[in-house]
């Protein structure tokens, strides 16, 4: 990840991490979040909504949870709108660096190229974007050199846009193959942040995550040397079977418990505020938006796959 992004926050151990975490966050403080979801998430997927609604019929990964985020990530920084399919294609090349290495290298120098270029006008012009925010922040006396900034923003991509589309994705499927558990939550909207959290606990949007041991130490009685690295499968412990009962069942009725969906501990997701914010958005709209939203019975069975990224390929539905 270090070759794609550059050097981010992943990377960083105490006092690094602290201080650099400390500078990115301010972009997501809960007055933004507010504001964001008012004027900016909601306009964006009732657009998305907008261009099929009237067709009865879509493809709900196609059409809406695939291309929602990564806009959102683009208007958050303040990119023109002309520049979204450039913007977009990229994304999705660097995203994609684990089949065509040498593909996303380039869109990762593209990228680079193209922010610093905004970073520049930013600290020349600032605005109210995220871009903006960056070029200012300020912490014990250290501001971000556009290196950094550009390292941040290329994460924001994977990490604010491929996951969110695919934890919304992996929601919808749980509910539409569950059609009761549907029509509880569209009777009684209070369920909306269990079933977001059952929907991460039960598929995350991302299986593994890497750790490096800092020394010699004993895990579950397994011997680990230092420097060995480790594979945290964060899917697996959300189906531990000592924590929850009938972990293979999506069951939004359950009792809410920590999931480790958005990891645990000072590398926490940065972003999981803004990843549930959106989530919740999106499936308010579709179901103030489409009455009777279900699974397309003359398509064939969506189904939910990826052995390090998870979600459906398609989600076929229909509506009255």
């Amino acid at each position: 990840m270090g070759q794609v992004m550059g050097h981010t926050i992943l990377e960083m151990d105490e006092p690094e991490h602290h201080l650099y975490r400390g500078l990115v966050q301010q972009a997501f403080s809960r007055k933004a979040m507010e504001s964001w979801e008012r004027d900016l998430v909601v306009g964006v997927v009732d657009e998305c909504i907008d261009a099929f609604v009237a067709d009865k019929r879509t493809d709900l990964v196609r059409n809406l949870t695939f291309p929602f985020p990564v806009t959102v990530i683009a208007r958050l920084l303040g990119l023109p709108r002309q520049d979204l399919p450039q913007f977009h294609r990229k994304a999705v090349e660097l995203i994609s660096v684990g089949f065509d290495f040498d593909r996303g290298m380039r869109a990762s120098q593209g990228l680079y190229e193209y922010f610093c270029g905004i970073i520049e006008e930013r600290r020349v012009n600032p605005s109210d974007d995220v871009i903006s925010v960056l070029t200012k922040a300020e912490l014990e006396g250290e501001r971000l050199t556009n290196d950094e900034i550009c390292a941040f923003l290329r994460l924001l991509l994977p990490a604010g846009a491929e996951t969110t589309y695919r934890s919304s994705s992996n929601l919808l499927f749980g509910l539409l193959t569950n059609p009761q558990q549907l029509d509880g939550l569209r009777d009684d909207r209070s369920l909306m942040t269990q079933a977001i959290e059952e929907g991460l606990r039960w598929e995350p949007p991302l299986l593994t995550i890497m750790r490096t041991a800092t020394r010699d130490t004993v895990v579950d009685g397994v011997e680990v040397n230092a420097g060995a690295t480790i594979v945290v499968n964060m899917g697996s412990a959300n189906h531990d079977e000592k924590v929850w009962d009938h972990p293979e069942e999506f069951d939004i009725f359950r009792t809410p418990k920590q999931h480790m969906a958005f990891a645990w501990g000072p590398h926490m997701c940065l972003g999981l505020h803004l990843a549930r914010m959106e989530t919740r958005v999106v499936l308010s709209r579709l179901l103030d938006r489409l009455p009777g939203l279900r699974l397309d019975p003359d398509a064939d069975a969506p189904y939910i796959t990826g052995m390090t990224f998870r979600a459906p390929p398609t989600l076929p539905v229909v509506w009255d």
